[in-house]
C-alpha cells in the first residue's frame, strides 16, 4: 500500500484505507474546508483591465436612480 503524507497535519497514512482521502482524518478534511470558506485558500487570477470590479447602480423598480 502506498502512504501518503496528510498535507493538513503531516501525517502519514495507507491512501487505500484512508475514508477521508486525501486526507487523513475527517477532523484533517474540515480542517482544509474551513480554510477555503475563510478564504485563506484561494485561485490565483491575473488581472484584467477590461473587468470594471465596481458594482453598477441599480435603478429602483419604479424607474428612480
Amino acid at each position: 500500500m502506498a502512504k501518503i503524507t496528510c498535507s493538513i497535519c503531516g501525517k502519514q497514512f495507507e491512501s487505500e484505507s484512508a475514508a477521508h482521502m486525501p486526507f487523513c482524518s475527517r477532523r484533517c478534511q474540515e480542517i482544509d474546508l474551513s480554510r477555503w470558506l475563510g478564504e485563506e485558500y484561494g485561485f490565483p487570477m491575473e488581472g484584467r483591465e477590461d473587468v470594471d470590479e465596481t458594482p453598477d447602480r441599480e435603478e429602483s423598480p419604479n424607474g428612480d436612480s
